[in-house]
């Protein structure tokens, strides 16, 4: 259920709130203009000008999470979705706790990038009318592919998959062109022309991350050089370490200047692995993505998607061919899991939040419980399940 406040200033009590540098008890948090304007330990009354006040004792506050790969939920995928669709999608995923999202397309025809394009432009037009946001806020796009290692193909088309040649390669790309608006790029530095690729894509404001690969560790040194510092579902669509060819997963492991986001549903990457990252990365270089498909939030069954059968039972999803086909958890998901692994409260707030918005160089207005950066929150109870979010000050999802 959810209660508009129409914009008005929001006091939220009696939550523990979770800051970057620690866990506060019995905190109140006051947001005004869409922003946070304090967080208090002691208590605070409404003013007298029609504050609304929340009492949220038993739960846990944390930053609004940041989702930097996922292609879809709720029936939608991204590539084929309308602008409507996404809204659909961005509304579920508010009731999740997720406050901004980057649609990510896998590797299609020219015509598909395009109207997929014209469909996130679309959505936040939509957005911008309404004066608020309508869901999770809809960030940019993120190109998974096509320059990417048909050899490390997973479940991408690889018959979509291309090397690069010239910057037209690149301009040739349908972007969203709103202010602001994140473009981000999963490649595969070894293909030919990649690392001139990774230096197009900085050069006009791309963020670049290495995915779907079989790289050297020479290789991968001069993608970094060139500006590719993050990499995509690390472990997963990679080629496997070796000792005597340490190649991505070893290559990533070893750099502390290098980020890598992580599907912490407990089957891209077994429990025991993600414990092995946290320990080797360390919360401050690893951030939480779903991956998830258009069978989120549907459930086991048969799905039709990027013209193919794609089943999910379990939780888990595979193609005709065997593969993993994406997941369908969300970023709430991923957050219980690190949780339930043991990781402590603020750094699950980095992995969720903090760390996406450091990647998508929105760390200045948002990600993190702090005075004059973006409202967006969400409240989670003592089992883990969303009672209120909040999107640039306004509650966009409330559970009674």
């Amino acid at each position: 259920m959810t209660e508009p406040n129409n914009g008005k200033e929001l006091i939220l009590h009696c939550g523990r709130v979770v800051t970057p540098a620690r866990v506060l008890e019995n905190a109140t948090v006051i947001l005004a203009a869409g922003r946070i304007q304090r967080v208090s330990v002691s208590k605070v009354d409404a003013d007298v000008g029609g504050s609304q006040e929340i009492d949220l004792q038993g739960t846990t506050i944390f930053p609004g999470f940041i989702d930097v790969h996922i292609h879809g939920a709720v029936g939608v995928d991204t590539v084929a979705a309308t602008s409507d669709d996404l809204l659909s999608v961005s509304r579920f995923l508010a009731t999740r706790g997720v406050t901004g999202w980057l649609p990510t397309l896998v590797p299609a025809p020219g015509a598909d990038y395009e109207n997929a394009v014209t469909a996130i432009e679309g959505s936040m037009k939509q957005e911008a009318e309404a004066g608020r946001a309508l869901g999770a806020r809809v960030l940019g796009v993120h190109y998974e592919g096509p320059f990417v290692n048909a050899m490390q193909c997973g479940a991408l088309r690889s018959e979509h998959f291309k090397t690069y040649a010239e910057p037209s390669d690149v301009a040739a790309l349908p972007i969203p062109k709103d202010q602001g608006t994140v473009w981000l790029m999963t490649l595969a530095p070894e293909i030919e022309g990649g690392i001139e690729l990774v230096a197009e894509l900085v050069s006009r404001g791309w963020v670049a991350s290495i995915g779907h690969t079989r790289a050297t560790v020479e290789v991968l040194d001069r993608a970094f050089a060139a500006g590719a510092k993050h990499m995509t579902h690390f472990m997963n669509a990679m080629a496997p370490f070796n000792h005597r060819a340490p190649g991505p997963v070893g290559w990533g492991l070893a750099r502390d200047d290098a980020t890598c986001d992580i599907i912490a549903d407990g089957i891209h990457l077994d429990p025991f692995v993600l414990r092995l990252l946290m320990k080797a990365k360390g919360a401050d270089r690893l951030l939480l993505i779903s991956d998830a498909i258009a069978a989120a939030g549907k459930g086991d069954g048969e799905y039709n998607i990027w013209g193919e059968t794609i089943t999910v039972k379990d939780r888990r999803t595979s193609n005709s061919r065997g593969s993993i086909a994406g997941s369908v958890i969300t970023m709430l998901d991923a957050a219980r899991m690190m949780l339930s692994l043991g990781a402590s409260e603020p750094e699950v707030a980095r992995m969720s939040s903090t760390n996406p918005a450091r990647l998508l160089r929105l760390d200045k207005d948002c990600g993190a419980i702090q005075e004059g950066k973006r409202a967006d929150l969400v409240a989670l109870d003592r089992d883990g399940n969303v009672r209120l979010t909040v999107i640039g000050g306004r509650i966009a999802y409330q559970r009674q």
